[in-house]
């Protein structure tokens, strides 16, 4: 920023202080002060400190111990987040003009950072793995390998070879702020859409922004990708086929979002179901082509496939290639086979109840399932917030969404066997379109 604001610099802890007091100024009930937003403000808030230890390589242990309740206390908040039946609109403390040119204005310093600010080390990590798998021919078998790989970041997969490949002379930075950019128009398009009132989209937005966890990772696309993803999947709940798509590119990116296919599924019921699972073969099919486009033979392309795919799974290994809660207090790592196993029990009952479900359990059911990987993931376990912040967000600000839920269609030969009278059909069709028009609004 030096060429922009000639000596300025702000280190992690001062974010983390002034954003504190603009949080708590535009978003804290002072009116009421027990209220279930000041809690679930507080809860955001008190992952911060976590990083700060984290960034402090001498209070890394701390840092990771912190960060693992954190993510138990989130857990557990989103498990209630259904039965809270009293969800009342509570407003912000700045009008939407002033939280517009806050937005603009946080954007402006955000996006700045990336692009005058060196790469993080994982971002660095993850484009040389991506470089690495585009490379591979088949005159090096045997290529991949553990080692190999056992420096980088979460994962180097599919869709961001293919990214690579789109924009490879396109500065990575440029790709965070168009991830930012996705995450922060989803979460807008959510509150217009899903919540009925843009305010709440723009006030979810500018807290996005607004929290150290986006300010410390801002310019980690890799972590960023897969969560607007996971966002945009939301704001087109109502088609299977789009939503199917975005999270079958999201599960190419990172493995956290495969957790989110099953709870999906049953969403959409028996119907609904088919068409979404379609969609996320089809996604699975385009991005294999790409990579057999790109290869010289089979040989080669095996090598890449396998070498997108063993990446993430090291994550379900017992190998910690990086700092995390797991590896920091080795006297408890044996338990982390006991919540992996809970973990996926966990997902196993969620997938199956409630039987009738909404988006309100949607939402909050997807949450839990990505804060439950930070439990047991090995790679800086508890540290990737941005995976599930725009979610939080969302069960934060939403309001009652008991309405927005699939039921099942009418059959097309029912509607045939109508009666045949003109004002029979007026009625009939003005019936299911008030139903239609009750359920999905």
């Amino acid at each position: 920023m030096d060429f922009l604001l000639p000596s300025y610099s702000m280190n992690q802890a001062t974010w983390f202080y002034l954003s504190f007091l603009l949080i708590v100024a535009i978003y804290f009930r002072f009116m009421r002060i027990f209220s279930l937003r000041n809690l679930d403000l507080a809860l955001l808030l008190s992952a911060s400190p976590g990083l700060l230890f984290v960034a402090a390589q001498e209070d890394s242990t701390l840092g990771h111990a912190w960060l693992f309740v954190i993510a138990c206390v989130f857990l557990l908040r989103m498990f209630f987040d259904p039965i809270l039946s009293r969800r009342p609109y509570l407003g912000q403390n700045l009008n939407t003009h002033g939280m517009a040119f806050l937005f603009f204005a946080v954007c402006a310093f955000l996006f700045t950072q990336v692009i005058t600010s060196s790469l993080p080390q994982e971002t660095e990590e993850t484009i040389a793995q991506a470089d690495y798998i585009m490379n591979l021919t088949a005159t090096d078998p045997g290529k991949i390998s553990q080692e190999e790989f056992s420096t980088g970041g979460p994962a180097a997969p599919i869709f961001v070879v293919i990214l690579k490949l789109i924009f490879n002379d396109l500065a990575p930075s440029i790709l965070a702020i168009l991830a930012h950019a996705a995450v922060i128009s989803g979460l807008w398009f959510v509150g217009r859409n899903l919540f009925g009132d843009k305010s709440i989209g723009l006030a979810m937005a500018t807290l996005y922004l607004l929290l150290p966890c986006t300010a410390y990772n801002v310019a980690e696309f890799n972590h960023v990708l897969p969560a607007a993803l996971v966002t945009w999947a939301f704001v087109a709940f109502r088609k299977p086929v789009v939503s199917g798509v975005l999270l079958g590119l999201a599960s190419g990116t990172l493995l956290f979002p495969v957790f989110l296919l099953p709870i999906w599924a049953a969403f959409y019921g028996r119907k609904r179901a088919g068409r979404f699972v379609m969609a996320l073969v089809a996604v699975a099919i385009v991005l294999l082509a790409s990579l057999a486009f790109t290869s010289k033979d089979s040989d080669s392309f095996f090598e890449k496939t396998i070498g997108t795919i063993n990446v993430p799974l090291t994550a379900l290994s017992n190998q910690e290639f990086s700092p995390g809660f797991w590896k920091d207090a080795d006297y408890v790592s044996p338990y982390r086979w006991p919540v992996m196993a809970s973990y996926f029990i966990m997902l196993i009952f969620m997938t199956i109840w409630p039987r009738r479900r909404n988006v309100e359990v949607l939402l909050a059911q997807s949450a839990a399932a990505i804060i439950g990987t930070q439990l047991w993931y090995t790679q800086k376990g508890g540290v990737y917030l941005l995976w599930y912040v725009p979610l939080l967000l969302m069960v934060i600000f939403r309001p009652r969404l008991t309405h927005l839920k699939f039921i099942e269609e009418l059959e097309e030969s029912t509607v045939a066997k109508s009666p045949s009278n003109g004002d029979s059909k007026k009625s009939s069709a003005s019936s299911t379109s008030g139903k239609n028009l009750q359920l999905f609004r």
